[in-house]
């Protein structure tokens, strides 16, 4: 195949990747959903992670990034200001891209990326949810906790449904 063409395929499976997340974490209805943001979808972020496995990191943050500035402009986004717009969105998401280095160990890649937007998230949660904070607990703890308590039960979800696909084969299937 043509390079051309291979990037075409590549375009093209992005493009269906984000349209199956925006699917799974905003139309189905989530799990839990936290208040000032954050919930625990229907395996809302294997689609990406599956991505990032299969194609690199490189199409995997992008991908990320364009699923988070959409998720930007849905019904339910929590925007403070730009900074904390492109860090609780676009580099949150994108950075579940950083997955893709790990093709060779997938559950770690998924650990890597799902701590990726954790980071993101734990940032953004101490600079500009830290009044959240109940009286008395260090925003460093609260947002640990608060961005944690989702993105672990995420990665749990995650995990177990990367590992069936590995143990079928799926991540290299039409490549």
């Amino acid at each position: 195949m043509s390079k051309l063409g291979s990037e075409t395929k590549i375009l093209a499976e992005g493009t269906v990747i984000i349209a199956l997340t925006v699917i799974l974490k905003e139309v189905l209805p989530p799990i839990f959903r936290f208040p000032q943001g954050g919930s625990v979808s229907v395996a809302g972020m294997v689609p990406l992670l599956w991505f990032s496995l299969r194609r690199g990191p490189r199409s995997g943050v992008v991908a990320g990034a364009i699923y988070g500035l959409i998720n930007m402009i849905l019904p339910g986004s929590y925007i403070l200001g730009p900074v904390q717009a492109l860090l609780g969105y676009p580099i949150a998401f994108a950075a579940l891209g950083l997955c893709g280095i790990f093709k060779k160990y997938p559950l770690v890649g998924v650990a890597v990326g799902i701590s990726g937007r954790f980071l993101a998230h734990f940032v953004e949660g101490l600079v500009f949810f830290a009044i959240y904070a109940p009286a008395g607990m260090h925003p460093v703890i609260y947002s640990a906790v608060y961005n944690g308590s989702y993105l672990l039960v995420e990665f749990i979800v995650s995990a177990v449904i990367m590992y069936i696909l590995m143990k079928r084969q799926l991540l290299e299937i039409y490549l």
